[in-house]
């Protein structure tokens, strides 16, 4: 009878070790379009053996009610007729055509559209700011970032001038701009990462994950892997630098940063300054209709010299004395004051894209906020990771499909030209026909 209760006092050891898992990550928001899981607290009671556990863990109640009742779409730009419209689809090529998001649907449009979620604080906690972007269109200029925002929104009125916490995600415009962007705003000031992160310009879907630690250190993944990591003070201008050019420093008068000097050796050639600048053109003649008396007397343009080098200067040589271009010393910023809660936004409250397209076609879903990066991670992996490969496939059998209709178009096109061709020289032979039976007509008449 012991093996039982082992077996059950092992099943139980797991059980609360997966509750423990579920119970680390709180998770402020999670959408899939489909459906949403609301985070709640409870108390369970576990016993195991004599000992009796209690912890807290998560539990999620699914609403069946529709992503359009969670997010609002705003009035920003209505009054200009440039709103677009958002389209709830799987997209055009996809894994799985149940898995839909939200996709820009026209061109040249502003697009701008929230959701509220229970405001908190990351306070000495992760924050994880993570979702999903597709660009179908062939893109030349377009944004596929997302923001977090803080206090009270009128989310009717959200659009480009609404303050936010954080703006991240991709940025495509032209081929200099292709970067994965990080915005921190700061007491009303935003702040634009200064590390480089490039983002994909394909036309598949791409995870996104920014995470922020308490340490106030971050980290950018892409699809699951890290790309960029860093310190927030340093990677960013959110805090005055630590360290400044001494404004009183001078130059020392006999600092030389001369790198090169006139040689003093060097002489300058004999007769050099006898070279003239310009000389009378060899190849020039007098004109034969040139009248002295009616023109004056004629002279010959001048040309310039090509044995003409300009005024002398001596070479130049290294200069033994040469110390460096001279710099002020770096002293302690006296304005510098270090922020250990740089990472925190304390009343995080909403999540929205906003947006102007030039062309349409970019696809949201799976948005998370939440403070466990390993959720996260295994959040994309059962959201964009098991679909992965199979809209690869979807792609390209798309892409094989549209070249074989454009080759089919253009073949078309080709036998239509050459169908007139053949119609044009058969008019042409008639006409011929025509003018020789004319002729023959004409001949027998005489």
């Amino acid at each position: 009878m012991a093996i039982p209760r082992v077996k059950s006092l092992l099943l139980g050891l797991v059980t609360l070790s997966l509750v423990f898992s579920i119970a680390s990550a709180a998770i402020f928001f999670e959408e899939r379009f489909d459906v949403v899981r609301k985070l709640y607290s409870s108390i369970f009671l576990s016993n195991i053996s004599f000992y009796s556990f209690v912890v807290f863990v998560c539990s999620w109640i699914t609403f069946e009610d529709g992503w359009e009742n969670r997010w609002v779409r705003s009035d920003w730009k209505k009054d200009e007729n440039l709103v677009g419209e958002w389209n709830h689809t799987s997209g055009a090529w996809n894994g799985d055509r149940n898995d839909k998001g939200i996709q820009t649907s026209e061109d040249g449009r502003f697009y701008a559209i929230s959701a509220k979620f229970p405001e908190f604080s990351n306070k000495d906690r992760t924050l994880v700011f993570q979702f999903s972007v597709k660009h179908e269109q062939k893109v030349d200029c377009a944004g596929g970032y997302m923001k977090l925002l803080s206090g009270e929104v009128d989310q009717k009125k959200f659009g480009g001038e609404t303050p936010y916490s954080i703006m991240f995600g991709p940025d495509i415009c032209g081929a200099r701009t292709r970067q994965a962007h990080v915005i921190l705003s700061r007491n009303g000031k935003n702040h634009l990462i200064k590390k480089e992160v490039p983002c994909y310009t394909d036309r598949l879907t791409h995870v996104y994950t920014l995470i922020i630690n308490p340490d106030a250190t971050y980290s950018i993944l892409i699809d699951n892997e890290k790309k960029q990591s860093g310190s927030l003070s340093k990677d960013w201008d959110i805090l005055p630098p630590r360290k400044i050019k001494d404004p009183e420093a001078k130059k020392p008068e006999d600092w030389d940063d001369k790198e090169y000097i006139p040689d003093p050796e060097d002489e300058k050639p004999k007769g050099y300054d006898d070279i003239p600048k310009e000389i009378t053109d060899p190849d020039a003649k007098k004109p034969e209709e040139w009248d002295n008396e009616k023109d004056g007397e004629w002279t010959a343009p001048t040309i310039a010299n090509p044995e003409y080098k300009g005024e002398w200067e001596p070479k130049k040589i290294k200069n033994p004395n040469y110390k460096g271009k001279w710099k002020a010393p770096m002293i302690d910023n006296p304005d510098f004051k270090d922020d250990p809660d740089i990472y925190i936004y304390p009343n995080l409250k909403y999540v929205g894209i906003e947006l102007w397209q030039v062309k349409s076609g970019t696809l949201f879903d799976n948005v998370l906020v939440c403070d466990d990066p390993e959720y996260a991670k295994k959040f994309a992996e059962e959201t964009w990771g098991k679909n992965k490969k199979a809209e690869s496939e979807a792609f390209e059998e798309e892409e094989k499909r549209r070249l074989e209709e454009e080759a089919k178009v253009a073949e078309e096109v080709q036998s239509d030209d050459d169908d007139d061709d053949d119609d044009d020289a058969n008019e042409d032979d008639s006409g011929a026909e025509a003018n020789a039976s004319s002729g023959n007509d004409a001949h027998d008449e005489l």
